[in-house]
């Protein structure tokens, strides 16, 4: 009943026309190539584990030298920012809705500045992989995870990659819902600074990328026919991270 309802608040959402801007805004809609890169979290709630995709954003907004260009954006409900990596104009977005509910941001964005589901980068957190651990995949489910879960359903499609960074399961009576809203120990942000910065690296790598990767997605389809196959950019930053 839940995810039924989420359903019908993102098709809402989703209903709200869009008349495209002048400037760089109406140039990136038609020109180059493009791509998006979305930090998936809960607005208002920086520094969490559910939230680390945004920490992962903000990262590389530091690293391509715009992490003072963010500006609000009332028609896709987020913060973006315009920016370029290699000759492809790169959005960078940071969904200002909760995170149940933000592929209607996504979705937004996609159609707003002209990019296709298979161009569309989602950072997340991933309870299945130690902090510490990062993976590239290429489609396939949400596993569970509600903000996944969303952009698949507002994109129809689950064409888009994501780079999944590990912030491990509870340990003891603690919840899952609990963990994943809570913070980052002090010894654990020693192992997130350099989580962040093998994500940056990863994340340009794929922006660098000259040659589409993924096949289109089929016109209104839910899925995408492609092989799922998961790069193991896994790297050992440490041995293993504190639990809290």
């Amino acid at each position: 009943m839940r995810r039924l309802l989420t359903r019908v608040i993102n098709r809402v959402l989703l209903s709200e026309p869009f008349k495209p801007a002048m400037g760089l805004e109406g140039e990136i809609l038609t020109e180059g190539r493009r791509k998006l890169v979305v930090g998936l979290g809960n607005p208002g709630m920086d520094g969490t584990r559910h939230s680390v995709g945004m920490a992962v954003l903000g990262a590389l907004a530091t690293r391509l030298g715009v992490a003072d260009r963010w500006r609000g954006d009332k028609y896709v409900s987020g913060e973006v920012i315009l920016s370029e990596v290699q000759q492809t104009h790169v959005v960078l977005l940071r969904p200002r809705m909760l995170m149940n509910v933000n592929g209607v941001s996504v979705a937004k964005a996609a159609a707003k500045f002209g990019i296709k589901p298979e161009d569309v980068l989602l950072v997340h957190d991933d309870l299945d992989k130690p902090l510490g651990k990062i993976a590239v995949k290429h489609g396939g489910s949400a596993r569970g995870h509600n903000g996944v879960r969303s952009c698949v359903d507002c994109l129809q499609t689950d064409a888009m990659l994501r780079l999944r960074v590990g912030i491990g399961r509870p340990t003891g009576k603690m919840s899952v819902e609990r963990h994943v809203l809570s913070r980052f120990t002090s010894e654990e942000q020693q192992v997130l600074e350099r989580v962040l910065v093998q994500s940056v690296d990863l994340l340009l790598s794929q922006l660098s990328q000259q040659d589409a990767q993924l096949p289109s997605s089929p016109a209104g389809g839910r899925r995408v026919a492609q092989k799922r196959t998961e790069s193991s950019a896994s790297q050992d930053s440490a041995a293993a991270a504190a639990q809290s």
